[in-house]
Parts: C-alpha cells; structure tokens; sequence
C-alpha cells in the first residue's frame, strides 16, 4: 500500500477578501497519490458474493494504453486481472490485461517468466498440487505506482520491475549468480482460456516475433460465449543474446475441447508438461506454443525484455516497438510513463481532504483512465469490424466498452475531462456497426466482438450524452440510423414493454434509451421522431403494478409474473444483479413521471430513506442501496430531484466516506472499467448527473475543499471549471448557500454548458442542513 509522506502533503494558501476567496495550490505530481493495488482483488470471501471485489490489476500500464505489463498469479476462474493480492504466488508477466470485470476475462497473452534451474513448462498450482515455474514473491518488496511496478520472486532470487508506453512494455529482471538463468514465455496462455493457434520467428540473435490466435473455441470472454476472435502480435528484443534458446509445442488432440475449465485440468496440464521441446529450429506454429531463452547470470546481473504488441500485424508490432522504446532505456520509459500520467490525471486538480481521500481521488481517476482502450497502432491502422485493416486519421480506433455500466458516471466523466476519447468511441461504435454489416450498436464490445453481455442500449444513452453536449465529430446522420435500428433490434416496439425473465430491467432501460434518441431527434430538427422516441419512453408505464405499487415483471400475454414473497427483494425477479427495489427507481429521464406512480413526493422521499438506512455500513453487496453494482448509482442524486437536497448531500459523502477506502479491498464491487471511480471522482467533486443524455448535472457535497476541472480548448472555451467548498470538513457536508460566477445561486444543479463556459461555483458548508437552498 502507498503511504503519502508529509512531503506530499499539499499545501493551501487562501487569501480572503470580503466574498472573494484566492486558493492556491502547491502539490506534488498528481501520479504520486495512485494507488494501484485499490481494488486488486478477485476474492469472493471479502465481498461476501460472488461478484468479488473490485478485480483491478496493479501492473504498469500508460493511460487508456494498449499495453499492460501486470503480474499475474492465477490462470482459471472469474480473475480477469489474472491477479489477486491474496495470491502468494506468481505465475508469470503478461503484456495485456483487463481491468474491473467478471464473466472470466480475457487478454492476459504474452505471458513471460524468468526462472532458474531446471526447464518446468506448465506453471503448476499455487496450493504445490501440481509443481511448475510459478514462485512464491515477497509481499514486502510488491511495489506498484502509476507505470511502474516492481516485486522480488523469493524461488529464484530474481527482482522484476515493469513498465510500459502506450502499445510496448518492458521487464527488468536482476538475476542471481546462476548457470541455468532463463526467461521463458507462454504463448498460449490467456485469461479465461487459452490461445488457439500460436506463431513463434526467431528474426536475429536478440530478436522473436510471432503472433497468438484468440478464438472463443479457446474460452476467454464468457468462456466463449463473448465470441471475441482476436489475434495478438509481438515483436520482442531481449538484451542477452540468444545463444542458447529454444521452443516447446505440446500435442493437444483435435477433438480436445480448450475451454475454461478444460485448460486447467488435470489432463490437459499433464499434456502440457510433456511437450516437445526443439532446439535447432528457427521458428515454429502449433497449438500450445511457448519459447525460452537460457544465459548464465552474474549477482545483481541486468536483463531486459522489451515488447512491441499489436492487434493488426506483425509489421504493426514492430513499428510499434520501434516508435515508442527500441532506443529507449528501462528507467527512461518509466519516466516517459509517470510523465504521461501526471499530464492526464492533471486534469483535474483538488486541494483539502486527507492523504488518504487523495489517493482514493487518484486512483480512481487513474482507474478511468484505463478504458476505453487504445486499438490503433502507431501509423493508424486498425483491425476493423470485418477483420480487415483500415487506417483513419479522423480518430483513434478504441475497444474494451463496458456500455451497460459506464454510460453512468465514467462517460458523463469523460465529456468533461476527455471529449476527444468520447468522439473516437463513438466512432469506434459506428465503424464497427458499419463494417460488420450488423449496422446496429453492440451493448459491451471487446476487441470487435458483439459480446452480448449486460443489457439495455447503452450506447444511445453515450450517443445522446454527447450529442446534446456539443461533441459531434463523427456523421450523426448514419450514428443516429444506427440508433434506431439498435432500438427496433432491442427494445419495447413489440408489446410496449420487454416480457423476459428480466422483464423489469430490459424494460426500464429500453425505455430510457428510446428517451435519448428523441434527445438526438430533437436537436437534428426531427420532430416527429422525437415525438415518437419521447412516447417510447413511457414504456416504463406499462410494468408498474399500481395494485402492488412497484414494478413488476409482465409476461407476453399481458398478464403478471407471480409475486414471490419478499419481491422486492428477491435477486434476479425480473431484475439482472439486483433485486426490483434497486432497478426499480431506473427512470432517470422521467423522474416525475416515476414519482407520480409511486404515490407521490412524501411516499418517495420516506421509500428512499428507507433504501439509503437499511443499507450495511460497509457497502458490500446488499438488498438496499448497492454500490457494489451499477443500478443504483443514480439514486442518491434522486433527492435533488424531490426537492431535499440537503438529503443528496448526506448521503453522497457518507457513499464516498465508506464505499472507497486506500486498501486492496477499498472498492465494494467490480470496478468494471471505469465506472465505479468514476462515480467518486464525480461525487468528490460535487456534481453527478442523475440522467446522461440531459444536460443537468446534480449539485452535492464535496470531498474537497477546492477541485479544478482543466477544459480542452478544441471543444470548450472557458478553460476551467472551479468548485470552491469553504469551511468544508467531515461535520460539514451540508451546503448553506452558493455563488455562480460571484453571484448567488439558489439551484441544486448546474448546466453542463456553464461547465463549459468556464465557470467558478463555491459552496457555502456547514454542519446542519439549510432546507431553503436548492430547492
């Protein structure tokens, strides 16, 4: 864990002159205050379900990079960062990673290891069961920080460090006094699976390249079932010679299935282990392929690997290489890549809170900025929808978008910080619905893939949220084509309201998004549509159950599902992760609407009380209020809405006070890719939108005393965006009354476009609630 020391203590200058109030700001690099082991674990014991923990990975990485150089300990199960901090062994260095989700994972390739001794091939189980090269590390020595990370493996008395640019990454290993020191790689190694197909060139005596087939035969995302079909080149230049290198193929049967749970088994680990080994050959393909290289080593002996990866060819990953480190050394990259974290985390400056409370704030902005990936290499060309290469100077190809969760917070986030990132995933979504011919939006897309995973249209809600915003560099025309046809594909159309086990969500949020096409309708001059997406909706309307006085689950023909006992709160009752009482309040776009089905402000207001009260203290996976999942993050913003906003404010800062702490287990759920950091960045600062698509952005109580939002200038021209919180502390989280612009301000809620414009807002803080503000 990072402890701040007091020289990263920032230090606060005010100057006060009558309303005015000058802060300034000295300290140190934003990168300091990351703390990637937050969230760095998979484990289903500490979360008490399931789902695990927030299942980060503390690797080194660049921002939204290609490359990620993580230590991974486990292969098999739902880890898709293919480590956990629990875990005492490591098993080996992949070169890319997922960061924050279930559904087992995917990428974890390249995987590289340095051993001594004796040639092991298959990296055995943590618990010794079945012995391998994985070795025990000393948790002591475990160092991560923003693009660096550093452990000794005690087995073989070797240190690692990693760091990593934007599509490259390298490993530093210092070796014992050892005749038999090597480095090997695993070529078929993937999270969730294995690679299918291998290819493996030794090009010069320092030099392999060569390329990994990933199928969903092979499992990954879903365990197939999220069809990702991606290949993954590498060019790699290793500092020693290779004088005395080598291969190994195993012999795995063609009627052998090499899913998930196959790849891990006794059987298929056994075949494994009993691979071929060659040694005078200079290349080799099959379909469980790995390589190793052999030197003697000296005490405190340097080696370094250094890697080009690309996701379009092998010339891709060699240019790759060649642009960002080939003339570069470990430390230099390094620094190139803390550099590019302090410029992207600058982003948004805070002064006020604890250590502690910055290093939440950092890390879960560093946290956001890891996805949506890059997918386009150095000169351009990416791999497109049809599998085949295109080049486009207009915008960055980008992949890993977890739609159904981080349309929320984490693409609210973005339109602020990052509008160019905003612009290239919706161009990313639209060439893709292009060149596949599907010509509709996918859902959660992985490199290409329509995964099918989540629900709902999330892609409309991202779409509208920037559209209305003024971020519109793509062809509106053919994205606003594309959302209809995902509306009429996945929506409400043929009953009014979506009949499915998950009745209740599909529902809701089918509804929502059909709202943020008559959002883009409207702004087109389309009237008529935006008549009809608005009728649309109110399909919500059509599963509430005024006998029963909350949603429920309808079938095809009109009539009710059974009312279980306890409905409410009965997971998977129409619902998906959560039960109707957390998804039931997903009606963001008509709030008043919702409120009127429900009996009424008073009704509401004592209901969502209820919700916020009865929820555990420590914010782990629960019937009431659930952080640890993405239905509910806009209900507490809810109260803004109902006119008490004062109740927004408690309970925003008793969220970020209990929800995220500077620990492993410092995230309550998956952080899954970005969203949950993006909630706390948002509600640290003090506004949150309760429904991407409209402009308003809910105004809240925040963390700190001052936060500073940087503005691009190609898309804003106010050039920052201030809140200023005065006499704010843990006791008073209530806001007394707010000056816009110098002038007072008596709303809960800001524009987006006064965002834009460059505004200042200041927050008058005290300890109990003034009910005449905001309301």
């Amino acid at each position: 864990m990072l402890k701040m020391t007091t020289a990263l203590i920032t230090v606060l200058c005010l100057t006060i002159t009558g309303c005015t109030t000058e802060v300034k700001i000295k300290s140190s690099a934003p990168s300091d205050y990351v703390n990637p082991f937050i969230g760095a674990s998979t484990s289903v014991g500490a979360a008490g379900v399931y789902h695990g923990l927030g299942k980060t990975f503390p690797g080194a990485a660049t921002p939204y990079g290609m490359v990620q150089v993580n230590p991974n300990t486990i292969t098999g199960g739902d880890n898709s960062p293919g480590y956990s901090y629990e875990h005492k062994t490591i098993e080996g260095f992949a070169f890319t990673q997922m960061s924050g989700v279930g559904w087992f994972g995917d990428l974890g390739n390249f995987l590289v290891m340095p051993t001594t001794g004796d040639l092991k091939i298959i990296a055995g189980k943590e618990d010794g069961s079945i012995s391998g090269y994985r070795s025990l590390y000393d948790k002591k020595t475990e160092t991560a920080k923003a693009g660096y990370y550093s452990v000794n493996l005690t087995d073989y008395n070797i240190e690692v460090e990693a760091t990593a640019a934007p599509h490259s990454g390298m490993l530093r290993f210092t070796f014992p006094e050892h005749k038999q020191s090597r480095i090997q790689i695993d070529l078929a190694r993937r999270v969730g699976g294995t690679s299918t197909y291998q290819y493996v060139k030794v090009v010069n005596d320092s030099t392999i390249q060569g390329w990994m087939k990933c199928t969903p035969d092979g499992g990954g995302w879903g365990d197939g079932e999220g069809n990702t079909d991606y290949t993954v080149f590498f060019y790699a230049q290793f500092s020693r010679p290779l004088n005395n290198y080598g291969f190994w193929s195993a012999d795995i049967p063609d009627n052998w299935k090499r899913k998930l749970k196959d790849v891990i088994s006794i059987p298929y680990l056994k075949r494994v282990s009993e691979a071929k080994i060659f040694r005078e050959i200079k290349e080799l393909e099959g379909k469980h392929l790995g390589f190793f290289t052999e030197f003697d080593t000296k005490k405190d002996e340097e080696v370094t690997l250094k890697v080009g990866i690309s996701f379009v060819d092998m010339d891709g990953a060699e240019k790759n290489f060649k642009a960002e480190i080939a003339d570069k050394n470990f430390d230099l990259v390094r620094n190139e890549a803390k550099g590019s974290w302090d410029k992207e985390l600058g982003k948004i400056n805070i002064a006020g809170g604890t250590d502690d409370q910055k290093t939440i704030f950092y890390t879960s902005l560093y946290h956001t900025m890891i996805d949506p990936r890059i997918y386009t290499d150095v000169d351009g060309r990416y791999t497109g929808g049809d599998n085949r290469i295109y080049s486009d100077s207009t915008f960055t190809k980008r992949t890993i978008f977890s739609g159904w969760d981080v349309f929320r917070s984490q693409f609210p986030l973005q339109t602020i910080i990052n509008p160019q990132l905003v612009n290239d995933q919706l161009n990313s979504l639209i060439t893709l619905a292009e060149q596949s011919g599907r010509e509709y939006y996918e859902r959660w897309e992985i490199m290409n893939a329509y995964s099918g995973c989540m629900i709902g249209n999330p892609a409309l809600s991202v779409l509208a949220d920037a559209y209305v915003k003024g971020i519109c560099n793509y062809d509106i025309d053919k994205a606003y084509k594309y959302a209809v046809n995902t509306s009429k594909r996945y929506g409400n159309d043929a009953l009014g309201y979506t009949a499915s086990s998950l009745s209740i969500s599909h529902t809701l949020e089918y509804a929502y998004a059909d709202w943020c096409i008559s959002r883009i309708a409207n702004k087109m001059g389309n009237s008529d549509d935006e008549k009809l997406f608005r009728k649309k909706g109110q399909a919500y309307r059509n599963i509430f159950d005024k006998e029963k006085g909350w949603f429920r689950p309808r079938k095809a023909d009109g009539s009710w599902e059974e009312w279980p006992k306890n409905a409410l709160f009965k997971e998977w009752y129409g619902c998906i992760e959560s039960n109707s009482y957390q998804q039931g309040w997903f009606v963001p776009h008509d709030v008043p609407g919702m409120v009127e089905l429900m009996g009424g402000e008073d009704k509401v207001i004592a209901n969502l009380t209820n919700l916020f009260e009865k929820t555990p203290e420590d914010f782990l996976w629960n019937d009431y209020y659930n952080h640890a999942n993405e239905p509910v993050h806009h209900v507490p913003f809810l109260f803004n809405r109902l006119r008490h906003p004062w109740l927004t404010q408690k309970w925003t800062r008793h969220i970020c006070d209990k929800a995220y702490a500077n620990k492993v287990e410092g995230i309550v759920g998956n952080e899954d890719v970005g969203q949950m950091s993006a909630w706390y960045v948002l509600t640290a600062s003090g506004i949150h939108p309760v429904c991407p698509g409209d402009t308003r952005m809910e105004i809240t109580s925040p963390v700190f005393d001052k936060i500073e939002y940087r503005l691009d200038s190609k898309y804003f021209k106010g050039g920052k965006f201030t809140i200023i919180a005065h006499n704010n502390s843990p006791e008073n989280i209530y806001i007394q009354k707010a000056l816009l612009n110098g002038k007072e301000y008596r709303n809960c809620y800001i524009d987006f476009s006064t965002i834009a414009d460059g505004a200042t807002l200041e927050l008058f803080m005290g300890s109990k609630p003034n009910k005449d503000w905001g309301i």
